[in-house]
């Protein structure tokens, strides 16, 4: 068989096949504190984040990564760090053992407390999520006595994943400290699949603060809709009753409405439309860690639909109403063109007949020239022949010049006149 590298290789073969492997989860074991901070960053901020990673992996003799890096796992001494470069925000996951049992009293330190304080504040970009999460296993404690004194009562959500093997336990509620925090008891779990659970619930966090982006983009967009709506439907009334006069200041207007509506449609769409694949992969990520309801609380599922719901229809409300708002500003102003063209139609068919009436009057005065040009060459022609005749009178011409010019006025009207037409003829088939 010939071997593949003889063949001509797409040059994105080996960045296309490798994606499956891309931020794959790793083996974890109880008990561990986890810190996920999701940073919101620009292009500049991302490659600042490399940069701030590279200051952190070097003071502990790490090699760096290179431009083209997007995601990295480190240890650094008992700290795992986990840095992934996404499209718009980065993710930064700390991990630690914990060296004790925690106690209801007082809630365990987090992952970062092995992280430098002022290398920890100086993280570029903005904080748009930040989740402590503790994985305890059956023995490490009472994990259902930790959430009532860790987590808020009111709304504390839990439920039994991965099969019955773990349970969850969040509040979705920022705290005193300014991050969010989740416990997760684990049973007969293997390492692996505790690390694909741990994963899953961190992305559900992740997507869920990053869809909710859209809100307020879509709440900003709803103030410039309704006040576009309004001068849409007064502009719609002033066309119904507008005179000829007022419709090229309504069309300036319909326009600039028209560039304003899809300016506002430019600026938010990919936003609505990155909240919308956010949503989709919160919810793919909650049906994998595959719920089972626990008395007296509710599900991840169940408290997303009803407290993201709204939310996710606000956004999906405003694309309708920026796509509907679009279509009518087009068929209002497309109305509004075809009754211009209509009006310019008739004018142009009034100016045109106006044309045919003034033609037909030159025509008339051409002809009355004419016959007047005719009698005039024929005078002048005549004159002449009388003087020739009394001339040939002497050299023996029989005709007095009065009847000489008699015979000649039809002869020589009648070759003026043709002689005329011909040139007229000439002149016109051209």
């Amino acid at each position: 068989m010939q071997p593949s590298t003889a063949l001509h290789q797409h040059p994105d073969r080996v960045l296309l096949h490798n994606e499956v492997h891309a931020r794959p989860p790793e083996a974890l074991a109880t008990p561990l504190a986890i810190t996920h901070v999701v940073m919101l960053a620009d292009a500049a901020g991302r490659a600042a984040s490399r940069a701030h990673l590279a200051a952190l992996l070097r003071d502990h003799h790490q090699p760096l990564p290179d431009d083209h890096t997007t995601h990295l796992r480190a240890s650094l001494g008992p700290l795992r760090l986990r840095w992934e470069l996404h499209t718009e925000f980065v993710t930064w996951t700390f991990m630690l053992p914990m060296t004790a049992p925690p106690a209801a009293e007082r809630v365990a330190d987090s992952a970062t407390a092995e992280v430098p304080r002022d290398w920890l504040a100086a993280l570029p970009g903005q904080c748009l999520s930040h989740l402590n999460l503790w994985v305890l296993s059956a023995r490490d404690g009472e994990v259902e006595a930790l959430a009532r004194h860790w987590l808020h009562e009111d709304p504390q959500v839990g439920s039994s994943v991965a099969g019955g093997l773990a349970e969850v336990y969040t509040d979705f509620t920022i705290h005193a400290d300014g991050s969010s925090r989740m416990l997760l008891r684990v049973g007969s779990l293997s390492t692996r699949r505790l690390g694909r659970l741990v994963q899953r619930l961190l992305e559900i966090e992740t997507y869920r603060m990053v869809a909710m982006l859209g809100l307020p983009a879509a709440r900003r967009a709803s103030a410039v809709l309704a006040s576009a709506e309004g001068e849409l439907a007064a502009l719609a009334e002033a066309i119904r009753s507008a005179d000829r006069d007022a419709e090229p200041a309504l069309l300036d207007r319909l326009t600039r409405l028209a560039g304003q509506v899809e300016s506002q449609h430019a600026a938010t769409h990919s936003r609505f439309s990155a909240s919308g694949a956010y949503f989709e992969l919160m919810d793919s990520r909650i049906a994998d860690i595959a719920e089972v309801r626990r008395a007296g609380l509710q599900t991840i599922a169940e408290f997303m639909d009803r407290r993201l719901t709204p939310a996710r229809k606000t956004c999906e409300w405003a694309v309708r109403r920026q796509d509907a708002l679009s279509q009518r500003v087009s068929r209002i102003s497309n109305l509004l063109r075809t009754r211009v063209e209509i009006e310019q139609q008739q004018s142009s068919q009034a100016l045109l007949a106006t044309m045919n009436t003034r033609q037909d009057l030159q025509l008339k005065l051409q002809s009355t020239v004419e016959g007047l040009s005719v009698a005039a060459i024929t005078y002048y022609i005549v004159g002449l022949v009388s003087y020739l005749a009394k001339g040939a009178q002497k050299l023996g011409w029989p005709w007095s010049a009065e009847s000489t010019a008699a015979l000649a006025i039809p002869l020589v009207a009648g070759s003026v006149w043709w002689s005329l037409r011909q040139l007229h003829r000439r002149m016109f088939s051209h």
